[in-house]
């Protein structure tokens, strides 16, 4: 049987935390920023986690 291999997307995508939880970025950071207030620019900055709906199937994709 072959090895189980993750998901190269997910693995420059997703980290993993130390309790578990997983590290994503913000989207619609990258282009058209001229319409954007500095404010929202700012915020989608910083990561967040992957909402708990989508846990399993990101851990999946992560898993080796």
């Amino acid at each position: 049987m072959p090895k189980m291999k993750s998901k190269s997307s997910a693995k420059k995508r997703f980290t993993l935390t130390g309790t578990g939880k997983i590290k994503r970025k913000h989207a619609y950071k990258s282009h058209i920023l001229t319409k954007k207030s500095i404010k929202r620019k700012r915020n989608l900055t910083y990561s967040t986690t992957v909402d708990t709906a989508d846990e399993k199937r990101v851990k999946e994709m992560l898993s080796k």
